[in-house]
């Protein structure tokens, strides 16, 4: 048992703190960069492995998922084996798969390297706090965790640019090798400045809750496949998206039934008991999927319809992180003068604003149209991230706040992967929906189709073609804009679906239980 603060031991690292930090931050860094480094080049991925733009948003959902799955289980690892090591063990973990991604030469072996590195990355930011806030002294944690929340913040910021001039100049592979000689240094430092303190460095007699863990991970990978293979297969008219279904359900019943009844499950689903923290993880699993869903569809919309290259679409998207870091800059003030609730719903009705804003893209559009939106949007990102986290975890018994970190973090994630999964499924439908209402007026009998098909034979006459030939080509160049058109108002819709999702969560958020500087203010 770790115990309570004023039991534990007097205890001091060896070496200075800042060593320390930059030794765990580097690692962490790392795992943030990838979460974001990888959206560009999703269009570049698909293409060199043969892969369909929503095949290869795999690559994404793989790492989120088992990144979940792990997060849950990150506690007891690090308690178990030690934090050094298991952090360790995580770094090298992350960077080997690297590696493999890197040298994937189909999309399988690449989806399941993602599933390993989402393995290693998942322990790698709680177990980076933990280590931290023990190094450094009471007065000096509050500078430690800005470091590390500058680090958090940053990473996004330069992941898609970085990523798109990877993509451009080199390959996409060079975005997973990069990590290689990071996770070296990494362990190096490691290795040579972190250490346990002599109340944690390891406890053997601790009993992880197996079958609760393996069914998580069944139930929530299985679901993640249905999702992910869902569209291919057309959904419930094929046997194994049915089949696969069912037992997804049979497995999270299970899973449930499982913890609620275990005395020391792995994932506590008692605390959801609690009205503001069941509220705050509904909310957050909403959050993920509409912050990952949109990191996606933007790149993919920038390079498929615009013809961006990598790089542009990577500093067209990366200005949502700076307005994040001028509101994280503010609320810390914010949050004790302004009922929090206000504060999250406000932060939700931005991000509606922003997605009805980018729901209006045309085909002429230029960059800043869609950075100044994206700035608005990292600003309200702000709004919502540490004020729902107070509200959430406020009327928590303290023993509970770290099982209940782990559930949040967990639905945060899956939401990401579940959001990125349904918006290319909607996505694709809607494509085929627009498709299918915009040709029918294609027919002989219309007067515009037919004086645009004259004008475009005429041109391409002009141009040397033979009087067949030029029919052909004016009747492909009007298919090609129709459909160009069709894949148009496809991320109009997505965007629409999402600002719409977003506006359901404002009054939500009032049925949190009000909190003021951290504590419950109940009305009678």
């Amino acid at each position: 048992m770790e115990g309570s603060a004023g039991t534990l031991p007097a205890w001091k690292p060896r070496y200075s703190p800042w060593l320390i930090a930059a030794s765990v931050l580097l690692a962490t860094f790392m795992e943030v960069l990838d979460t974001s480094i990888a959206n560009v080049a999703l269009p570049h991925i698909g293409g060199n492995l043969s892969a369909t733009t929503d095949e290869a948003t795999w690559v994404l959902t793989s790492y989120l998922v088992s990144n979940a799955i792990i997060l849950s289980a990150a506690g007891w690892f690090s308690r178990y084996f030690g934090r050094k090591r298991y952090l360790a063990f995580s770094v090298f973990l992350f960077t080997f798969s690297s590696a493999l991604c890197g040298l994937a030469r189909n999309l399988p072996f690449l989806v399941f390297a993602r599933v390993l590195q989402g393995l290693g990355g998942g322990g790698l930011q709680p177990v980076a706090q933990a280590v931290l806030l023990e190094s450094f002294p009471h007065e000096k944690r509050g500078q430690a965790m800005a470091a590390y929340g500058m680090g958090i913040v940053v990473a996004p910021i330069i992941g898609p640019t970085l990523g798109g001039w990877i993509t451009d100049n080199w390959t996409w592979r060079w975005i997973f090798y990069i990590n290689i000689p990071i996770g070296l240094a990494g362990l190096l430092m490691q290795h040579l400045f972190l250490e346990d303190p002599p109340y944690l460095r390891g406890d053997r007699k601790l009993h992880i809750d197996y079958v609760g863990f393996g069914l998580m991970a069944l139930g929530v990978g299985l679901l993640q496949i249905v999702l992910d293979r869902g569209q291919q297969l057309d959904w419930f008219a094929s046997h194994w998206i049915t089949a696969g279904t069912a037992v997804t359900v049979l497995f999270l019943t299970a899973f449930i039934w499982w913890e609620l009844r275990h005395k020391d499950p792995i994932v506590n689903l008692r605390v959801l008991v609690d009205r503001n923290f069941r509220m705050g993880t509904i909310l957050v699993t909403v959050l993920g999927a509409v912050l990952y869903g949109s990191t996606v569809i933007l790149p993919i919309f920038l390079q498929g319809l615009l013809g961006y290259t990598a790089l542009l679409s990577g500093m067209a998207v990366s200005p949502r992180g700076f307005g994040s870091i001028f509101s994280m800059m503010i609320m810390g003030k914010l949050v004790r003068k302004i009922d929090n609730r206000f504060l999250v719903a406000l932060g939700f009705l931005g991000i509606a604003a922003t997605c009805w804003i980018l729901s209006h893209l045309t085909l002429e559009i230029i960059p800043a149209n869609v950075s100044w939106p994206l700035v608005l949007n990292g600003f309200s990102m702000g709004f919502i991230f540490v004020p729902m986290t107070t509200l959430a975890m406020a009327t928590l018994r303290q023993d509970r706040i770290y099982q209940a970190t782990g559930i949040y973090s967990l639905l945060r994630n899956t939401g990401g992967g579940l959001g990125i999964s349904l918006l290319m499924t909607m996505q694709a439908r809607a494509a085929q929906t627009h498709q299918a209402v915009m040709v029918s007026n294609l027919t002989p009998y219309s007067f515009a189709f037919q004086q645009q098909i004259q004008k475009l034979t005429g041109a391409f006459r002009g141009l040397g073609a033979l009087p067949g030939q030029a029919a052909q080509m004016a009747n492909g160049a009007v298919y090609g804009s129709l459909v160009k058109q069709a894949l148009l108002r496809s991320f109009m819709d997505c965007f629409r679906w999402m600002a719409i999702l977003c506006l359901l969560c404002v009054p939500t958020v009032m049925l949190f239980q009000k909190v003021k500087g951290g504590r419950v203010v109940t009305v009678d």
